[in-house]
């Protein structure tokens, strides 16, 4: 099943449930991949599909943040119903130990030496890990490697 009959048979699912959060979330996602494919001006592939879900998984983790930071529980709880169900689309998560073995590898591919090769080994590994794993995640594991 593609990602887009998925959100469409979980947008009915929700309506029937009577799932506001989920409801308005699904259609946020869908919202957000219309807007995409209208600004490329064709059919999301895959990848694209997926860089749209990492920002909007991405704005949930900064608003919880934000939530955090001014109390507001009420908001914190309901933002982390949302990032629930955007997850639920994401591909499954790489453990700290898988994410340090292809940081391992991507190191030794591309022959880095020291902290100046960074760049070169963030730009071999992103590609590799890309939704599946934090970006900051990867990038301390890449100094502790480089050091």
């Amino acid at each position: 099943m593609s990602l887009s009959e998925d959100i469409m048979a979980d947008m009915k699912q929700a309506m029937k449930d009577k799932d506001k959060i989920k409801l308005n979330t699904v259609r946020m996602i869908k919202s957000a991949l219309m807007n995409e494919k209208i600004k490329l001006g064709h059919e999301l592939n895959p990848d694209e599909e997926l860089t749209v879900l990492n920002r909007e998984k991405k704005q949930r983790e900064e608003s919880i943040e934000e939530f955090v930071k001014a109390k507001r529980d009420d908001l914190v709880e309901e933002t982390k119903k949302e990032l629930a169900v955007v997850e639920k689309y994401m591909p499954k998560q790489l453990s700290k130990d898988e994410l340090d073995k292809i940081v391992s590898e991507t190191v030794e591919e591309v022959d880095a030496k020291g902290k100046s090769d960074f760049g070169k080994v963030m730009k071999a590994l992103m590609p590799k890990i890309k939704g599946r794993a934090d970006g900051k995640e990867a990038s301390a594991l890449v100094r502790n490697h480089l050091n």
